[in-house]
Protein backbone atom coordinates (compact mmCIF):
# COMPACT_ATOMS: atom_id res chain seq x y z
CA UNK A 1 0.00 0.00 0.00
CA UNK A 2 0.99 3.91 -0.86
CA UNK A 3 1.91 6.41 1.92
CA UNK A 4 -0.82 7.86 2.90
CA UNK A 5 1.26 11.35 2.47
CA UNK A 6 1.32 10.27 -0.69
CA UNK A 7 -2.54 9.50 -0.86
CA UNK A 8 -2.99 12.90 0.41
CA UNK A 9 -1.37 14.71 -2.24
CA UNK A 10 -3.44 13.21 -5.02
CA UNK A 11 -6.96 13.45 -3.19
CA UNK A 12 -6.90 15.86 -0.30
CA UNK A 13 -4.39 17.89 -1.35
CA UNK A 14 -6.30 20.84 0.15
CA UNK A 15 -5.13 19.65 3.15
CA UNK A 16 -1.88 19.32 3.01
CA UNK A 17 -0.84 21.95 5.41
CA UNK A 18 -1.78 19.45 8.08
CA UNK A 19 -0.56 16.25 8.85
CA UNK A 20 -2.70 13.02 7.92
CA UNK A 21 -2.12 9.96 10.23
CA UNK A 22 -5.02 7.90 8.68
CA UNK A 23 -7.98 7.42 6.15
CA UNK A 24 -11.31 5.96 7.62
CA UNK A 25 -13.64 4.07 4.79
CA UNK A 26 -16.99 4.37 6.91
CA UNK A 27 -19.08 3.50 4.10
CA UNK A 28 -21.19 6.68 3.29
CA UNK A 29 -18.64 8.41 5.49
CA UNK A 30 -14.86 9.12 4.71
CA UNK A 31 -13.09 9.89 7.87
CA UNK A 32 -9.65 11.47 7.28
CA UNK A 33 -7.47 11.66 10.72
CA UNK A 34 -4.81 14.63 10.69
CA UNK A 35 -3.00 16.69 12.94
CA UNK A 36 -1.21 20.40 12.92
CA UNK A 37 2.42 20.53 11.82
CA UNK A 38 4.95 20.95 15.12
CA UNK A 39 6.17 24.58 13.29
CA UNK A 40 6.25 27.34 16.32
CA UNK A 41 2.74 29.90 15.59
CA UNK A 42 3.64 33.41 16.28
CA UNK A 43 0.94 34.56 19.32
CA UNK A 44 -2.12 36.39 18.04
CA UNK A 45 -1.17 39.53 20.44
CA UNK A 46 2.04 40.04 20.62
CA UNK A 47 3.18 37.97 17.73
CA UNK A 48 6.34 36.37 19.06
CA UNK A 49 6.00 32.62 17.86
CA UNK A 50 6.22 29.74 20.29
CA UNK A 51 6.42 26.20 20.29
CA UNK A 52 5.30 25.45 23.63
CA UNK A 53 2.35 23.14 24.43
CA UNK A 54 -0.41 24.09 26.78
CA UNK A 55 -2.84 21.47 25.52
CA UNK A 56 -4.92 19.63 22.86
CA UNK A 57 -7.84 20.01 21.00
CA UNK A 58 -10.02 18.76 18.54
CA UNK A 59 -12.09 19.85 15.36
CA UNK A 60 -14.18 18.40 13.24
CA UNK A 61 -14.74 19.87 9.86
CA UNK A 62 -16.35 18.96 6.47
CA UNK A 63 -14.29 18.64 3.02
CA UNK A 64 -15.44 18.49 -0.55
CA UNK A 65 -16.70 14.62 -1.41
CA UNK A 66 -14.68 12.34 -2.82
CA UNK A 67 -16.64 10.17 -4.97
CA UNK A 68 -19.72 11.16 -4.42
CA UNK A 69 -19.02 10.66 -0.45
CA UNK A 70 -18.87 12.99 2.61
CA UNK A 71 -15.42 13.84 3.97
CA UNK A 72 -14.95 14.20 7.39
CA UNK A 73 -11.85 15.59 9.02
CA UNK A 74 -10.90 15.18 12.42
CA UNK A 75 -8.14 17.92 12.75
CA UNK A 76 -6.00 17.51 16.47
CA UNK A 77 -5.10 21.17 17.40
CA UNK A 78 -2.76 22.91 19.43
CA UNK A 79 -3.09 25.26 22.19
CA UNK A 80 0.14 27.17 22.93
CA UNK A 81 1.57 29.17 25.37
CA UNK A 82 3.14 32.96 24.66
CA UNK A 83 6.79 33.56 26.21
CA UNK A 84 5.76 36.77 26.86
CA UNK A 85 5.05 36.99 30.66
CA UNK A 86 2.51 40.48 30.11
CA UNK A 87 0.97 38.84 27.04
CA UNK A 88 -3.37 39.43 27.42
CA UNK A 89 -3.59 36.09 26.01
CA UNK A 90 -1.06 33.21 28.24
CA UNK A 91 -2.71 30.77 25.84
CA UNK A 92 -4.40 30.58 22.76
CA UNK A 93 -5.37 28.01 20.37
CA UNK A 94 -3.55 28.43 16.88
CA UNK A 95 -5.39 28.01 13.50
CA UNK A 96 -4.81 26.09 10.50
CA UNK A 97 -5.01 29.35 7.64
CA UNK A 98 -5.17 28.05 4.02
CA UNK A 99 -7.64 25.34 5.18
CA UNK A 100 -10.17 26.20 7.26
CA UNK A 101 -11.18 29.91 9.14
CA UNK A 102 -11.64 30.39 12.89
CA UNK A 103 -15.17 28.89 14.02
CA UNK A 104 -15.91 27.77 10.43
CA UNK A 105 -16.97 23.78 9.86
CA UNK A 106 -16.11 23.68 6.60
CA UNK A 107 -12.63 23.66 4.97
CA UNK A 108 -12.00 26.86 2.50
CA UNK A 109 -12.30 24.87 -0.39
CA UNK A 110 -15.46 23.52 0.53
CA UNK A 111 -16.68 27.23 1.37
CA UNK A 112 -15.90 27.97 -1.98
CA UNK A 113 -17.65 25.23 -3.88
CA UNK A 114 -21.06 26.08 -1.75
CA UNK A 115 -20.43 29.69 -2.04
CA UNK A 116 -20.14 29.55 -6.04
CA UNK A 117 -23.58 27.25 -5.75
CA UNK A 118 -25.24 30.01 -3.55
CA UNK A 119 -24.39 33.20 -5.50
CA UNK A 120 -25.98 31.74 -8.39
CA UNK A 121 -29.03 29.98 -6.71
CA UNK A 122 -29.50 31.61 -3.21
CA UNK A 123 -31.44 29.78 -0.58
CA UNK A 124 -34.12 27.72 -1.29
CA UNK A 125 -32.72 26.56 -4.82
CA UNK A 126 -28.90 26.34 -3.23
CA UNK A 127 -30.75 24.15 -0.31
CA UNK A 128 -32.14 21.81 -2.82
CA UNK A 129 -28.79 21.40 -4.68
CA UNK A 130 -26.06 20.97 -1.86
CA UNK A 131 -27.22 16.98 -1.40
CA UNK A 132 -26.18 16.57 -4.96
CA UNK A 133 -22.66 18.05 -3.47
CA UNK A 134 -22.74 15.37 -0.60
CA UNK A 135 -22.79 18.36 1.62
CA UNK A 136 -26.49 19.07 2.55
CA UNK A 137 -27.03 23.04 4.35
CA UNK A 138 -30.25 24.39 5.29
CA UNK A 139 -31.67 27.43 3.14
CA UNK A 140 -30.71 29.88 6.33
CA UNK A 141 -27.23 28.63 6.26
CA UNK A 142 -26.81 29.06 2.36
CA UNK A 143 -28.10 32.74 3.04
CA UNK A 144 -25.64 32.88 5.49
CA UNK A 145 -22.87 32.46 2.93
CA UNK A 146 -23.88 34.44 0.45
CA UNK A 147 -24.02 36.90 2.69
CA UNK A 148 -20.51 36.45 4.06
CA UNK A 149 -19.00 36.50 0.71
CA UNK A 150 -17.26 39.99 0.12
CA UNK A 151 -18.65 42.73 -2.38
CA UNK A 152 -15.69 43.93 -4.86
CA UNK A 153 -14.41 47.09 -3.84
CA UNK A 154 -16.51 50.02 -4.92
CA UNK A 155 -14.34 52.27 -7.23
CA UNK A 156 -15.12 54.80 -10.06
CA UNK A 157 -14.79 53.56 -13.30
CA UNK A 158 -14.40 56.44 -16.24
CA UNK A 159 -17.48 55.67 -18.20
CA UNK A 160 -20.67 54.86 -15.71
CA UNK A 161 -23.66 53.33 -17.06
CA UNK A 162 -26.83 54.31 -14.79
CA UNK A 163 -30.51 52.84 -15.20
CA UNK A 164 -33.32 52.60 -13.30
CA UNK A 165 -35.37 49.00 -13.20
CA UNK A 166 -38.36 47.87 -10.77
CA UNK A 167 -38.52 46.70 -7.64
CA UNK A 168 -42.63 46.26 -7.80
CA UNK A 169 -43.42 47.58 -11.29
CA UNK A 170 -45.66 51.01 -11.49
CA UNK A 171 -44.57 51.40 -7.62
CA UNK A 172 -40.82 51.10 -6.45
CA UNK A 173 -37.79 51.03 -8.37
CA UNK A 174 -33.93 51.01 -7.91
CA UNK A 175 -30.98 51.91 -9.35
CA UNK A 176 -27.83 50.35 -11.21
CA UNK A 177 -25.00 52.12 -11.86
CA UNK A 178 -21.63 50.01 -13.78
CA UNK A 179 -18.75 50.37 -15.37
CA UNK A 180 -20.34 50.97 -18.95
CA UNK A 181 -17.02 49.83 -20.94
CA UNK A 182 -16.67 46.19 -18.98
CA UNK A 183 -19.95 45.87 -17.79
CA UNK A 184 -18.71 45.68 -13.81
CA UNK A 185 -21.24 46.19 -11.30
CA UNK A 186 -20.30 49.72 -8.94
CA UNK A 187 -23.51 49.81 -6.84
CA UNK A 188 -27.13 49.41 -6.78
CA UNK A 189 -29.34 52.74 -5.29
CA UNK A 190 -32.44 51.94 -3.68
CA UNK A 191 -34.48 54.32 -5.24
CA UNK A 192 -34.03 56.87 -8.14
CA UNK A 193 -34.61 60.06 -7.18
CA UNK A 194 -32.49 62.88 -8.18
CA UNK A 195 -31.92 63.58 -4.64
CA UNK A 196 -30.08 59.72 -3.86
CA UNK A 197 -27.71 59.88 -7.16
CA UNK A 198 -26.38 63.31 -6.61
CA UNK A 199 -25.65 62.06 -3.19
CA UNK A 200 -23.54 59.39 -4.20
CA UNK A 201 -22.22 60.85 -7.33
CA UNK A 202 -20.63 63.62 -4.99
CA UNK A 203 -19.77 61.01 -2.67
CA UNK A 204 -17.31 59.10 -5.64
CA UNK A 205 -16.35 61.71 -8.05
CA UNK A 206 -13.85 61.26 -10.96
CA UNK A 207 -16.45 60.22 -13.96
CA UNK A 208 -15.86 61.60 -16.77
CA UNK A 209 -18.57 60.15 -18.97
CA UNK A 210 -22.48 59.06 -18.35
CA UNK A 211 -24.71 56.76 -20.00
CA UNK A 212 -28.10 57.22 -19.31
CA UNK A 213 -31.52 57.00 -21.04
CA UNK A 214 -33.51 60.29 -21.82
CA UNK A 215 -34.49 60.16 -17.97
CA UNK A 216 -34.65 63.75 -17.02
CA UNK A 217 -34.08 63.05 -13.20
CA UNK A 218 -31.14 61.64 -13.72
CA UNK A 219 -29.93 63.82 -16.11
CA UNK A 220 -30.39 66.75 -13.41
CA UNK A 221 -28.91 64.84 -11.01
CA UNK A 222 -25.84 64.18 -13.47
CA UNK A 223 -25.22 68.72 -13.94
CA UNK A 224 -25.70 68.95 -10.42
CA UNK A 225 -22.91 66.81 -9.22
CA UNK A 226 -20.22 66.39 -11.93
CA UNK A 227 -20.95 69.32 -14.19
CA UNK A 228 -18.12 68.66 -15.97
CA UNK A 229 -19.02 65.26 -16.90
CA UNK A 230 -20.14 64.32 -20.41
CA UNK A 231 -23.85 62.99 -20.58
CA UNK A 232 -24.34 60.53 -23.37
CA UNK A 233 -27.76 59.39 -23.84
CA UNK A 234 -28.28 55.96 -24.94
CA UNK A 235 -28.82 55.28 -28.62
CA UNK A 236 -31.46 52.35 -28.00
CA UNK A 237 -33.81 54.52 -26.82
CA UNK A 238 -33.35 57.02 -29.17
CA UNK A 239 -34.43 54.28 -31.72
CA UNK A 240 -37.06 53.10 -29.65
CA UNK A 241 -39.07 56.40 -29.38
CA UNK A 242 -38.74 57.11 -33.36
CA UNK A 243 -40.36 53.68 -33.45
CA UNK A 244 -42.97 54.71 -31.41
CA UNK A 245 -43.54 58.29 -33.13
CA UNK A 246 -43.46 56.19 -36.73
CA UNK A 247 -46.11 53.25 -34.99
CA UNK A 248 -48.72 56.57 -34.52
CA UNK A 249 -47.56 58.33 -38.09
CA UNK A 250 -48.34 54.93 -39.80
CA UNK A 251 -51.83 54.79 -37.66
CA UNK A 252 -52.36 58.52 -38.57
CA UNK A 253 -52.41 57.84 -42.44
CA UNK A 254 -54.00 54.23 -42.36
CA UNK A 255 -56.60 55.66 -44.91
CA UNK A 256 -54.03 55.89 -47.48
CA UNK A 257 -52.37 52.84 -47.41
CA UNK A 258 -54.79 50.23 -45.82
CA UNK A 259 -56.83 50.71 -48.83
CA UNK A 260 -53.82 49.78 -51.10
CA UNK A 261 -53.71 45.96 -49.92
CA UNK A 262 -57.73 44.99 -49.76
CA UNK A 263 -60.04 48.14 -50.81
CA UNK A 264 -63.33 46.05 -50.43
CA UNK A 265 -62.42 45.28 -47.05
CA UNK A 266 -64.67 47.26 -44.60
CA UNK A 267 -63.34 48.97 -41.44
CA UNK A 268 -65.43 47.24 -38.91
CA UNK A 269 -67.07 48.49 -35.64
CA UNK A 270 -63.84 49.90 -34.29
CA UNK A 271 -63.14 52.06 -37.79
CA UNK A 272 -66.65 53.40 -37.64
CA UNK A 273 -66.45 54.58 -34.37
CA UNK A 274 -63.01 56.30 -34.48
CA UNK A 275 -64.30 58.11 -37.37
CA UNK A 276 -67.96 59.16 -35.55
CA UNK A 277 -65.56 60.35 -32.61
CA UNK A 278 -63.13 62.20 -34.82
CA UNK A 279 -65.94 63.93 -36.54
CA UNK A 280 -67.62 65.29 -33.18
CA UNK A 281 -64.26 66.13 -32.08
CA UNK A 282 -63.98 68.45 -34.93
CA UNK A 283 -66.87 69.62 -35.04
CA UNK A 284 -66.30 70.88 -31.90
CA UNK A 285 -62.91 72.42 -32.60
CA UNK A 286 -64.84 74.07 -35.23
CA UNK A 287 -67.14 75.86 -32.85
CA UNK A 288 -64.36 77.46 -31.28
CA UNK A 289 -64.20 74.56 -28.38
CA UNK A 290 -61.01 74.49 -26.61
CA UNK A 291 -59.52 70.81 -26.03
CA UNK A 292 -60.49 70.19 -22.12
CA UNK A 293 -64.53 70.81 -22.85
CA UNK A 294 -64.37 68.76 -25.64
CA UNK A 295 -62.88 66.00 -23.33
CA UNK A 296 -65.39 66.92 -20.87
CA UNK A 297 -68.19 67.05 -23.64
CA UNK A 298 -67.64 64.10 -24.67
CA UNK A 299 -66.42 62.23 -21.93
CA UNK A 300 -63.11 60.90 -23.15
CA UNK A 301 -59.38 61.11 -22.15
CA UNK A 302 -57.75 65.15 -22.89
CA UNK A 303 -55.08 63.21 -24.82
CA UNK A 304 -57.64 61.49 -26.81
CA UNK A 305 -59.10 64.77 -28.17
CA UNK A 306 -55.43 66.07 -28.95
CA UNK A 307 -55.05 62.91 -31.22
CA UNK A 308 -58.41 63.13 -32.81
CA UNK A 309 -57.34 66.90 -33.33
CA UNK A 310 -54.25 66.11 -34.70
CA UNK A 311 -55.85 64.32 -37.81
CA UNK A 312 -56.75 65.60 -40.89
CA UNK A 313 -58.81 62.33 -41.57
CA UNK A 314 -60.59 60.25 -39.29
CA UNK A 315 -58.58 57.01 -39.58
CA UNK A 316 -59.00 53.14 -37.64
CA UNK A 317 -56.75 50.35 -37.10
CA UNK A 318 -57.59 47.58 -38.90
CA UNK A 319 -56.82 44.56 -37.60
CA UNK A 320 -55.55 41.54 -39.44
CA UNK A 321 -57.58 38.17 -38.72
CA UNK A 322 -55.47 35.53 -37.70
CA UNK A 323 -56.39 31.89 -39.74
CA UNK A 324 -54.50 28.81 -38.81
CA UNK A 325 -53.48 26.30 -41.36
CA UNK A 326 -57.27 24.16 -42.33
CA UNK A 327 -57.65 21.51 -44.60
CA UNK A 328 -59.76 23.74 -47.42
CA UNK A 329 -56.47 25.34 -47.96
CA UNK A 330 -55.69 23.15 -51.32
CA UNK A 331 -58.80 23.56 -52.58
CA UNK A 332 -59.00 27.50 -52.48
CA UNK A 333 -58.37 28.33 -55.81
CA UNK A 334 -61.58 25.79 -57.10
CA UNK A 335 -63.72 27.59 -54.80
CA UNK A 336 -62.64 31.08 -55.92
CA UNK A 337 -63.12 29.84 -59.24
CA UNK A 338 -66.87 28.04 -58.55
CA UNK A 339 -68.12 31.02 -56.45
CA UNK A 340 -67.09 33.68 -59.12
CA UNK A 341 -69.34 31.78 -62.67
CA UNK A 342 -72.05 31.37 -59.66
CA UNK A 343 -72.57 33.18 -56.21
CA UNK A 344 -75.76 31.46 -55.40
CA UNK A 345 -74.01 28.06 -55.14
CA UNK A 346 -74.72 25.97 -52.59
CA UNK A 347 -72.35 25.01 -49.91
CA UNK A 348 -72.88 21.50 -50.05
CA UNK A 349 -72.80 21.42 -53.82
CA UNK A 350 -69.17 22.77 -52.90
CA UNK A 351 -68.60 20.17 -50.39
CA UNK A 352 -69.34 17.57 -52.62
CA UNK A 353 -66.87 18.73 -55.26
CA UNK A 354 -64.29 19.09 -53.28
CA UNK A 355 -64.46 15.87 -51.71
CA UNK A 356 -64.00 13.92 -54.66
CA UNK A 357 -60.55 16.52 -55.01
CA UNK A 358 -59.81 14.56 -51.99
CA UNK A 359 -61.13 17.04 -49.34
CA UNK A 360 -61.09 14.72 -45.80
CA UNK A 361 -62.44 17.79 -43.67
CA UNK A 362 -66.31 18.70 -42.39
CA UNK A 363 -68.87 20.76 -43.89
CA UNK A 364 -69.08 22.81 -40.70
CA UNK A 365 -65.50 23.78 -41.38
CA UNK A 366 -65.76 24.58 -45.31
CA UNK A 367 -68.83 26.87 -44.41
CA UNK A 368 -66.90 28.95 -41.59
CA UNK A 369 -64.20 29.30 -44.30
CA UNK A 370 -66.03 30.40 -47.07
CA UNK A 371 -68.03 33.11 -44.54
CA UNK A 372 -64.91 34.30 -43.21
CA UNK A 373 -64.10 35.14 -46.79
CA UNK A 374 -60.99 33.63 -46.83
CA UNK A 375 -62.15 32.07 -50.06
CA UNK A 376 -62.23 35.17 -52.09
CA UNK A 377 -59.58 37.16 -50.62
CA UNK A 378 -56.69 38.16 -52.74
CA UNK A 379 -53.97 39.84 -50.27
CA UNK A 380 -53.59 39.24 -46.41
CA UNK A 381 -54.68 42.10 -44.50
CA UNK A 382 -51.93 44.17 -43.44
CA UNK A 383 -51.58 46.19 -39.58
CA UNK A 384 -50.27 49.00 -38.36
CA UNK A 385 -47.96 47.37 -36.47
CA UNK A 386 -46.62 44.84 -39.23
CA UNK A 387 -46.17 48.15 -42.07
CA UNK A 388 -44.24 49.89 -39.20
CA UNK A 389 -41.86 47.16 -38.44
CA UNK A 390 -41.35 47.04 -42.28
CA UNK A 391 -40.27 50.42 -42.28
CA UNK A 392 -38.17 49.87 -39.76
CA UNK A 393 -36.30 46.38 -41.00
CA UNK A 394 -32.89 46.59 -42.36
CA UNK A 395 -33.95 46.45 -46.20
CA UNK A 396 -30.98 43.66 -47.09
CA UNK A 397 -33.11 41.92 -43.95
CA UNK A 398 -36.25 41.70 -45.60
CA UNK A 399 -37.90 38.74 -47.48
CA UNK A 400 -38.98 39.33 -50.95
CA UNK A 401 -42.33 39.44 -50.56
CA UNK A 402 -42.16 41.82 -47.65
CA UNK A 403 -39.97 44.28 -50.40
CA UNK A 404 -43.04 43.91 -52.08
CA UNK A 405 -45.72 44.73 -49.94
CA UNK A 406 -43.70 47.59 -48.63
CA UNK A 407 -42.88 49.04 -51.98
CA UNK A 408 -46.58 48.73 -52.97
CA UNK A 409 -47.29 50.34 -49.33
CA UNK A 410 -45.28 53.58 -49.80
CA UNK A 411 -46.71 53.98 -53.22
CA UNK A 412 -50.13 54.19 -52.17
CA UNK A 413 -49.33 57.17 -49.83
CA UNK A 414 -46.50 59.96 -50.27
CA UNK A 415 -46.23 60.41 -46.75
CA UNK A 416 -45.03 57.15 -45.80
CA UNK A 417 -42.40 56.97 -48.87
CA UNK A 418 -41.54 60.33 -47.05
CA UNK A 419 -41.48 58.82 -43.72
CA UNK A 420 -39.41 55.70 -44.87
CA UNK A 421 -36.90 57.86 -45.93
CA UNK A 422 -36.50 59.55 -42.79
CA UNK A 423 -36.52 56.93 -40.57
CA UNK A 424 -33.74 55.44 -42.68
CA UNK A 425 -32.06 58.64 -42.59
CA UNK A 426 -32.11 58.32 -38.51
CA UNK A 427 -31.05 54.86 -38.78
CA UNK A 428 -27.79 55.03 -40.41
CA UNK A 429 -26.92 58.35 -37.62
CA UNK A 430 -27.08 55.47 -34.74
CA UNK A 431 -23.89 54.97 -35.94
CA UNK A 432 -21.39 56.81 -34.23
CA UNK A 433 -19.25 58.98 -36.40
CA UNK A 434 -17.73 62.71 -35.94
CA UNK A 435 -20.55 64.63 -37.96
CA UNK A 436 -23.33 63.28 -36.60
CA UNK A 437 -24.57 65.87 -34.85
CA UNK A 438 -24.36 68.43 -38.04
CA UNK A 439 -26.03 65.43 -40.19
CA UNK A 440 -28.75 65.60 -36.75
CA UNK A 441 -29.29 68.92 -37.20
CA UNK A 442 -30.24 69.01 -41.10
CA UNK A 443 -32.46 65.72 -39.94
CA UNK A 444 -34.30 67.88 -37.42
CA UNK A 445 -34.79 70.56 -40.13
CA UNK A 446 -35.82 68.57 -42.36
CA UNK A 447 -38.55 66.89 -40.37
CA UNK A 448 -39.88 70.21 -39.21
CA UNK A 449 -40.54 70.95 -42.45
CA UNK A 450 -42.81 68.03 -43.42
CA UNK A 451 -46.68 67.33 -42.08
CA UNK A 452 -45.45 64.65 -39.49
CA UNK A 453 -46.81 65.80 -35.81
CA UNK A 454 -45.55 62.80 -34.11
CA UNK A 455 -42.18 63.20 -35.67
CA UNK A 456 -42.52 66.93 -34.71
CA UNK A 457 -43.11 66.00 -31.53
CA UNK A 458 -39.88 63.65 -31.27
CA UNK A 459 -37.43 66.19 -32.47
CA UNK A 460 -38.46 68.71 -29.72
CA UNK A 461 -37.26 65.66 -27.52
CA UNK A 462 -34.45 65.25 -28.92
CA UNK A 463 -33.80 69.34 -28.82
CA UNK A 464 -34.21 69.57 -24.88
CA UNK A 465 -31.50 66.84 -24.42
CA UNK A 466 -29.45 68.21 -27.40
CA UNK A 467 -26.14 68.07 -25.56
CA UNK A 468 -26.74 64.11 -24.49
CA UNK A 469 -27.90 62.80 -28.14
CA UNK A 470 -24.95 64.42 -29.56
CA UNK A 471 -22.57 62.45 -27.49
CA UNK A 472 -24.63 59.69 -27.89
CA UNK A 473 -24.01 59.79 -32.21
CA UNK A 474 -20.48 61.07 -31.81
CA UNK A 475 -18.98 58.86 -28.90
CA UNK A 476 -19.23 55.03 -28.74
CA UNK A 477 -20.51 54.79 -25.39
CA UNK A 478 -23.69 53.19 -24.59
CA UNK A 479 -25.97 51.79 -22.06
CA UNK A 480 -26.35 48.16 -23.68
CA UNK A 481 -24.31 46.17 -20.88
CA UNK A 482 -26.41 48.10 -18.28
CA UNK A 483 -29.50 46.98 -20.08
CA UNK A 484 -27.90 43.40 -20.06
CA UNK A 485 -27.51 43.39 -16.17
CA UNK A 486 -31.13 44.76 -15.73
CA UNK A 487 -31.83 41.66 -17.14
CA UNK A 488 -29.87 39.60 -15.25
CA UNK A 489 -31.00 41.66 -12.13
CA UNK A 490 -34.79 40.75 -13.01
CA UNK A 491 -34.31 36.69 -13.31
CA UNK A 492 -32.42 37.18 -9.94
CA UNK A 493 -36.05 38.83 -8.71
CA UNK A 494 -37.78 35.61 -10.50
CA UNK A 495 -35.63 33.15 -8.57
CA UNK A 496 -36.21 35.13 -5.06
CA UNK A 497 -40.06 35.55 -6.03
CA UNK A 498 -40.33 38.96 -3.46
CA UNK A 499 -39.44 37.21 -0.50
CA UNK A 500 -35.88 38.74 0.15
CA UNK A 501 -35.54 42.57 0.84
CA UNK A 502 -33.11 44.67 -1.18
CA UNK A 503 -29.95 44.05 0.92
CA UNK A 504 -30.10 40.86 -1.06
CA UNK A 505 -30.80 41.84 -3.73
CA UNK A 506 -28.40 44.37 -4.06
CA UNK A 507 -25.66 42.01 -2.84
CA UNK A 508 -26.94 39.23 -5.69
CA UNK A 509 -26.41 41.77 -8.43
CA UNK A 510 -22.91 43.09 -7.11
CA UNK A 511 -21.56 39.28 -6.97
CA UNK A 512 -22.91 38.92 -10.49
Amino acid sequence: MRDVNELVGVVFSGLSALVVEGVTDEGEIIRVSARTRDDPVPCPVCGLPTGRVHGFHGRVVADVPVDGRRVVVLVRVRRLVCPVLGCPRQTFREQVPGVVDRYQRRTNRLTDQLGSVVRELAGRAGARLSPVLACAISRSTALRMLMRQAAPPLRVPRVLGIDDFALKRRHRYATVIIDAETGERIDVLPDRTAQTLVAWLREHPGAEYVCRDGSGSYGEAIRQALPEAVQVSDRWHLWSNLCGKVLAEVRSHAACWATAVNPARPGGVREQTTRERWQRVHDLLGQGVGLLECARRLDVALNTVKRYARMKEPTGDRRAPHYKPTLVDPYRDHLRTRRAQDPAVPVLQLLREIKELGYTGSLNLLYRYITQGRAEGDKPVTTPQRFTRLLLTRPENLRDKDTALLRELTEACPEMTELARLTGEFAQLLTPAEDNDAKLTGWITTVRAADFPHLHSFTNGLELDRAAVDAGLTLPYHNGRTEGVNTRTKRIMRQMHGRAGFALLRHRILLQ
